[in-house]
């Protein structure tokens, strides 16, 4: 089980700043046991890379990046410090081999695809016109 510093980190800063690819990459990265996922190292030739990375390299912000994508997404756009990131911590000590730490991990990401699956934005209702 993920500790609850772990959750809290993924749904206060995590969440909020992943593109719906990077999620949609991460799901499909943790329900096949990829070995591009990989822990310890935040990247170790592309296209392996360690959670943030992954998510870094489908964010506007820090896709154009390779080896620092994670670090650096992780710090300018999620506003963590990449060593003390409690999700990190808990890959890296645990590893992403550990099938209790992908199955958490998977369940709380594919949440947030349901969640942002159901939101309609507002952008696609048409607009009222109102007369004054």
């Amino acid at each position: 089980m993920l500790s609850q510093n772990c959750i809290h980190e993924l749904r206060s800063a995590w969440l909020p700043n992943i593109t719906d690819a990077g999620l949609n990459r991460l799901i499909d990265l943790l329900e096949k046991a990829s070995p591009l996922l990989i822990h310890g190292c935040f990247t170790r030739a592309v296209p392996m890379g360690c959670l943030a990375t992954q998510v870094a390299w489908n964010h506007p912000r820090t896709a154009h990046l390779t080896s620092d994508a994670g670090i650096t997404w992780l710090h300018r756009v999620a506003g963590l410090n990449p060593a003390t990131s409690k999700v990190i911590q808990e890959w890296d000590c645990r590893g992403s081999q550990n099938w209790e730490v992908r199955s958490d991990l998977l369940a709380i990401f594919r949440e947030e695809h349901q969640r942002r699956q159901a939101v309609v934005p507002s952008s696609s209702r048409l607009p009222e016109l109102v007369e004054a």
